[in-house]
Formats: structure tokens, C-alpha cells, sequence
């Protein structure tokens, strides 16, 4: 499952990286709970919640089976 998240994150960063910001992988936990850190220009953004919500836990959502959930740490 890791993996499977890595790489779909792979496909999301070009996204945030044209906006000065980057995701980094931190965890995914036993219930589907993956943890994310947002680096960057979206470390700071004030949408980056919203980001990491209508983003990139829709992409894993659809993605990666198990995957649950998305937070930022």
C-alpha cells in the first residue's frame, strides 16, 4: 500500500510544485489513515487543508485501495 500511495503522490506533485509547494509521505497507518506533510509555498497556504482534501485524498481515495482518510501533520 505504501507504494501504491508514493506513486500516486508522484503524480500530484508537479501539480503543487507549480504553485512553489511539495507533499511529502509521511505514514499510513493499519485503518487506511495517511499522513501527509505539505512543504513549500503550500506548507504555509492558508488552503492547504482544502488541498490535501479535494486533492490528494480524492487521488488516493481512487487510486489506492484501503486508503480512508488524508491529514496533514
Amino acid at each position: 500500500m505504501k507504494e501504491l500511495i508514493i506513486n500516486s503522490l508522484e503524480r500530484v506533485r508537479p501539480m503543487l510544485q507549480m504553485d512553489g509547494g511539495d507533499v511529502e509521505f509521511v505514514n499510513v497507518s493499519k485503518d487506511g489513515v495517511v499522513s501527509v506533510k505539505m512543504q513549500g509555498a503550500c506548507g504555509n497556504c492558508p488552503g492547504a487543508m482544502m488541498t490535501i482534501k479535494m486533492v490528494i485524498e480524492e487521488r488516493l481515495k481512487q487510486e489506492v485501495p484501503g486508503v480512508k482518510e488524508v491529514i496533514g501533520v
